[in-house]
């Protein structure tokens, strides 16, 4: 969002600094990957539906097919489970999660009332392992945050009336989150359409950023058997490598996934479900943002969401990423090197990642179980 501030507001005078920090805002109270939400915004404003979409494809559209890529090259490769620089990726997605916690949990936890609330979110998300777990979380922390901050009320203006085609973009958001998972729980469109379900509803239910969906994807994709925990966490840490939103992992989770479809049209097919409902939100709430960034209620509650969503990265943390990655003193070692490249040296991510793959190799090479 930093590039996007310096191409667009001061570079190319699109808009001015408020307009834009409205935009930032509007995306981060949204679910979904925020980055990308302000891109796709940015193109809406610049050229309509189709600068929108257009907006997106430049932004997106590199890292996902890096991602779809890189899943033909894991399954190219052959002995996924045995690969030793597959688990050097696994290793340095625990550093990178652990990284995305330690900073989150200082921005969005600052006080003892809300790191409460983010350890008690973990703490159910572990217990109720799931959707209903991590549905449970947020619903927590909306229900606290009403609580935890009292603000003077701002005054609010009325909203102005909007466009037919906001509320028919809101509408088919709530009925796709309800009804695909209906039908593909009545095995109606196949593996097809439960692909996109859940998919769907991983982009739908995300609050915090791209780190985030880590856990709804993992329940949505290892569980049911579609892609292999192993193939997962190594995609993850190939993600870290690749400019670009996060949520392009899905892309590859699309490609790696089994049965059909897969490969490409996999891959195509679950990017497009996790964006779909970033597209439907944004052109339904834009008419409303003004008004409603003004509620004293909606940012109180949107405080203790934030906090939960550290609870639930904090979660995923320890599993899937910790408990399938993390067996021998010399993994932890790795771990805390990458952790500490990330953090304290200030390493780019993609180098870390290269470095952890080849340590690793190196590990392996030389008989050194990790």
């Amino acid at each position: 969002m930093g590039y996007f501030r310096t191409e667009f507001v001061a570079r190319r005078a699109w808009l001015d600094e408020a307009a834009y920090a409205d935009i930032v805002a509007l995306c981060q109270f949204l679910p979904g990957p925020a980055s990308s939400q302000v891109a796709v915004t940015l193109g809406l404003r610049r050229a309509g539906l189709a600068g929108g979409l257009l907006a997106w494809l430049g932004f997106a559209g590199p890292s996902a097919l890096a991602m779809i890529l890189f899943a033909y090259g894991v399954g190219w490769a052959g002995a996924v489970e045995r690969a030793p620089w597959l688990h050097g990726l696994k290793l340095v997605a625990v550093a990178v999660v652990a990284q995305a916690v330690w900073g989150m949990a200082r921005n969005l936890c600052p006080d003892r009332a809300r790191a409460t609330l983010g350890v008690a979110a973990a703490v159910l998300a572990l217990l109720a392992p799931g959707v209903a777990g991590q549905l449970g979380s947020i619903v927590l922390g909306a229900v606290v945050g009403l609580f935890l901050t009292h603000e003077p009320a701002t005054p609010v203006a009325s909203p102005r009336t909007a466009p037919v085609g906001a509320i028919a973009c809101l509408i088919a958001f709530f009925a796709l989150l309800v009804g695909l998972p209906v039908l593909a729980e009545a095995n109606i469109g196949g593996h097809t359409l439960a692909l996109a379900a859940s998919f769907y509803r991983a982009g739908a239910l995300v609050f915090g950023g791209g780190h985030v969906v880590l856990p709804l994807l993992q329940q949505a994709v290892v569980p049911p058997g579609w892609v292999d925990n192993s193939l997962f966490l190594a995609g993850y840490g190939g993600a870290q490598a690749v400019p670009g939103p996060l949520f392009s992992f899905a892309a590859y989770l699309g490609a790696v996934a089994g049965p059909a479809p897969s490969g490409f049209v996999g891959g195509v097919l679950c990017l497009l479900a996790i964006y779909l409902p970033s597209f439907l939100l944004l052109l339904g709430v834009l008419p409303y943002w003004d008004s409603l960034r003004r509620r004293q209620s909606v940012r109180a509650a949107l405080r203790g969401v934030n906090a939960a969503v550290v609870g639930l990265l904090l979660a995923a943390l320890y599993t899937p990423v910790w408990t399938s990655a993390v067996g021998t003193p010399a993994a932890f070692g790795l771990v805390c090197v990458a952790f500490l490249a990330l953090t304290a040296w200030r390493v780019p991510p993609w180098a870390v990642v290269v470095a952890g793959a080849l340590v690793a190799s190196g590990f392996g090479w030389v008989g050194v179980p990790l």
